[in-house]
């Protein structure tokens, strides 16, 4: 009999009939998505973006069948865009997902085609210090608590005050709003030795056995980047990422072949389309797509199996709260050629209380266990997510009614 059956899901009666965002201190904001049935779907928005982003969709996919995932995706792709614009489509998407999944009682990674692994490796993102003697201790600190893979910032900053470390025009050094080629910024030989020397101090302390990437060079010239890059080989570190902006292909072609260590770059890609111009020159070794940015868990799964078809594997930047986290997973598990995820909130107490249904920590021995509970595998803990609202949105999911009936001709053709 239907009374004993249960039907909080009935796949093809589901409809969208809300959508509401709430903004915590740390990631992005995390959009739930409501429907006529007992069950709501999560994702997040890029950590900096607007909440916007995600609003303007509301009334776009209000009504819909979120289980029509690549539907609901391509009526929504052309409103996203490189960088944080990305987010509010990639959050829909999470969230579209993880409604599919829980009405059809399957994890993500399922519905994304099926695992390759149990479990997810994981670096933890490790801001700089001045000091390499206590960069090298805060790394060995990651290695002690079960960590496998390490990355560590390395730029021009540590050079700062250094007297002939630097060369640039005047204002150049602070200015966060000219890209890499048109600053003028240029390290000298002296300034390229205090670097080296920081990298062979950390590597004294933590050795080489495990895996070390480096980020956040500055705002430096393709000439300089190769300067550096050569400097730093005998390191043997595990990529060099985002050393110039992603849209200048041939500038990493020219970083490629200039040097022996890995280049890595993607994080503000959006969509596997921007992404071809750096496999198919082979201009990479590693792309590094953030789920909150490049179109959510399916699109995502599409770069990393482009990017195997052309000898690249795929490592996941992820800076948000345990909701991207969890798709980030999903889509890694889901991906033959995924190689390492971020986590910017390794040092943060209570991120991994900001959700429930999974281990606490999250990250164990320097890995993720993938979940087999439907959708994501996660509900949000609301007493620690009130506890720690956004001060510009304090409030928790607040209505979205004023983004229901925003309407224009969207068609992209006649």
């Amino acid at each position: 009999m239907l009374e004993n059956v249960n039907t909080a899901s009935r796949p093809s009666e589901l409809k969208i009939t809300d959508m509401r965002l709430v903004r915590t201190q740390v990631g992005g904001p995390i959009v739930k998505l409501e429907t006529n049935q007992d069950i709501y779907g999560l994702g997040e928005v890029r950590d900096g973006a607007s909440p916007t982003y995600a609003l303007m969709l509301k009334s776009r996919i209000l009504g819909e069948n979120p289980c029509n995932v690549d539907k609901i995706f391509r009526k929504i792709k052309q409103f996203g865009h490189h960088g944080r614009q990305g987010g509010g489509v990639s959050g829909i998407e999470m969230a579209l997902m993880d409604l599919a999944g829980k009405a059809y009682g399957v994890p993500c990674y399922q519905l994304a085609g099926g695992k390759f692994r149990d479990k997810i490796r994981c670096y933890s993102d490790t801001p700089s210090l001045r000091d390499a003697g206590d960069m090298g201790a805060k790394l060995q600190e990651r290695i002690d608590s079960g960590f496998t893979f390490l990355k560590m910032d390395l730029g021009i900053g540590l050079l700062r005050g250094i007297r002939g470390a630097l060369a640039a025009p005047s204002g150049n050094l602070d200015t966060h709003n000219l890209m890499h080629p048109f600053t003028g910024i240029r390290i000298t030989d002296k300034g390229i030795q205090i670097l080296s020397e920081y990298v062979e101090l950390v590597r004294a302390i933590i050795d080489y056995e495990v895996p070390l990437a480096v980020d956040h060079f500055g705002h430096i010239g393709i000439e300089d980047c190769i300067r550096l890059a050569r400097a730093l080989e005998k390191y043997n570190l595990a990529w060099l990422e985002d050393m110039v902006p992603w849209q200048y292909t041939e500038q990493y072609v020219r970083l490629s072949n200039a040097c022996a260590t890995p280049i890595c770059t993607g994080e503000d890609i959006y969509c596997k389309e921007d992404f071809m111009p750096l496999f198919e020159k082979r201009a990479i070794s590693v792309c590094h797509p953030d789920i909150a940015t490049s179109g959510g868990i399916l699109e995502t799964k599409k770069i990393g199996d482009l990017a195997e078809a052309h000898g690249i594997a795929m490592a996941l930047h992820m800076a948000g709260t345990p909701v991207c986290a969890m798709a980030s997973v999903h889509c890694a598990a889901a991906t033959s050629n995924f190689l390492v995820l971020e986590n910017h909130s390794v040092d943060n107490p209570w991120w991994d209380d900001m959700v429930t249904g999974l281990p606490n920590p999250i990250i164990q021995d320097g890995h993720i266990t993938v979940p087999d509970t439907p959708g994501l595998g996660i509900e949000l803990n609301e007493e620690v997510i009130r506890e720690h609202l956004h001060p510009d949105a304090p409030q928790y999911f607040p209505p979205t009614t004023a983004w229901d009936s925003e309407r224009s001709h969207d068609r992209l053709w006649s």
